[in-house]
């Protein structure tokens, strides 16, 4: 029962002290995102502005310089964002500092009147005499030892009180201390959002003159757009084309491979009809003498055929789902999973770059025109090297006509990427490829002054927006 008694004084400062604790944890964590938000952010803005400042060195105003304006206005209002969540962390520590300071002030008070009681109970009784004849007044000599260790625990107590004292005048130096520091960095945390603030109204006007500016060039942009449709659907038949053959090879070998499988089945067969048929024969000749049974000879059991035919091939890791044509191989399906279950993970296919065409169709809000990608278009740096998002096998390098470069088509299984606006290639058609094996450098768009790279992703015949499968960097 004793130590029962001395265990519930801990358990219930436990209680207290974990809530407390998980949520320093917690606090912890969710500043470590912010932190990383807030450097991912600042990447991106930094790329966006090298971006359009090589777009501003040409003298033509276009849809590019428009989107890159966008992007670096949204990436702004992100940072913000960033920045009031950042204010909202510091003024939580204040706000907790305050309430420590309030308690250690408190508690100082507290510890300040109790040492003034033992300060004028000492005093009362400073005398030696007045110890002495406080232990000689005892009835008895144990009555005499406990009120010696009495007055000596009282003196102890005392020294603690005054260290209490000590330790918490300390503590509430270095609370406020910290309260102020706290304060210095709201400060400039505050003068830091007020900063961006004013940049992201210098943004959004130039965005908006460049808006007024484009919509005076709608027939122009029109028909530039026209114009890079038909390149572009041009491109697109070809890639189609090309994986389009793939699948009718894939196909035909399937079909070759069903067709040798089921020959070598019917001869299988046939073998043990003759077999079968011969050794009727054989047992029709042993028993030939034997005329007196009216039985018809039983003929020894046939041994199977030693060679069986091939299994079909399975998915070790999704043996339920329906294979492609493209996956008539077990490392072609292994290869396609592995693909799959990197979906939102795959690494992007430059190092640096800001996203100025999104996949699909792209409506412009302000201005009247709309412009459709089957990948996502990257602007990055002039010569960029240009890396493969995932292990596959090469199938076509081809040229996409004046102004757009090469494009190198690989295979991953049933999946393809595509990459369109190669200057150099580095690859050949059937040459095996690692992740982030470098296949070619990006082609210089000399119109926006900078790289444009434009990726793709291929399920079997139809495309799939690139976003899901690459990982949330930008």
């Amino acid at each position: 029962m004793l130590q029962l008694k001395r265990i519930i004084p801990f358990i219930f400062l436990l209680v207290l002290i974990t809530p407390a604790i998980l949520h320093a944890q917690t606090t912890q964590q969710t500043r470590e995102d912010l932190e990383r938000q807030k450097r991912e952010l600042q990447q991106e803005l930094n790329e966006a502005q090298a971006a359009l400042n090589e777009t501003k060195k040409t003298s033509k105003q276009s849809l590019f310089q428009l989107n890159a304006l966008r992007k670096k206005v949204a990436l702004r209002e992100g940072m913000i964002r960033n920045i009031n969540g950042e204010i909202n962390f510091i003024n939580g520590d204040i706000n907790s500092a305050i309430r420590d300071v309030k308690t250690l002030e408190k508690d100082l008070d507290t510890l300040k009147a109790q040492y003034a009681q033992l300060v004028v109970y000492a005093y009362k009784n400073r005398g030696a005499y007045a110890m002495l004849n406080f232990v000689f007044s005892a009835n008895s000599f144990n009555d005499a030892i406990r009120r010696y260790e009495y007055m000596k625990q009282y003196r102890e107590y005392r020294q603690r009180q005054a260290d209490n004292i000590v330790q918490t005048q300390e503590q509430l130096k270095i609370k406020i201390a910290n309260l102020e520091d706290q304060r210095g960095k709201r400060s400039l945390v505050l003068k830091t959002e007020q900063q961006e603030r004013e940049v992201l109204e210098k943004d959004r006007k130039e965005k908006n003159d460049m808006v007024a500016a484009l919509k005076g060039k709608e027939k122009e942009l029109t028909a530039d757009i026209n114009k890079r449709k038909k390149d572009q659907q041009r491109i697109q038949a070809s890639i189609r084309a090309i994986i389009a053959r793939e699948m009718e090879e894939a196909r035909k070998k399937a079909a070759a491979e069903e067709l040798a499988r089921k020959n070598a089945e019917a001869e299988r067969k046939k073998r043990e009809e003759a077999a079968r048929k011969a050794a009727l024969a054989a047992a029709a000749a042993n028993n030939a003498n034997n005329t007196a049974t009216n039985n018809t000879p039983t003929p020894p059991p046939v041994k199977p055929d030693p060679t069986p035919a091939p299994p079909p091939v399975k998915s070790a890791a999704r043996p339920e789902r329906s294979l492609s044509v493209l996956e008539n191989t077990g490392e072609l399906v292994a290869l396609s999973d592995r693909f799959e279950d990197n979906k939102g993970k795959l690494p992007w296919p430059v190092s640096s770059g800001t996203v100025i065409g999104e996949y699909g169709v792209n409506q412009d809000s302000e201005i009247k025109i709309k412009t459709q990608y089957d990948g996502i278009l990257i602007a990055t740096t002039k010569g960029a090297s240009v890396k493969a998002i995932f292990d596959g096998e090469v199938i076509s390098v081809f040229n996409a006509g004046p102004g757009y470069g090469w494009c190198v088509i690989i295979q991953h299984g049933r999946y393809f990427t595509n990459y369109v606006h190669i200057g150099n290639y580095a690859v050949k058609k059937g040459d095996k490829v690692k992740t982030g094996q470098n296949i070619g450098t990006v082609m210089t768009n000399v119109e926006e002054n900078l790289g444009v790279l434009d990726v793709q992703v291929y399920k079997d015949g139809a495309s799939m927006n690139p976003r899901t499968w690459l990982s949330p960097k930008r």
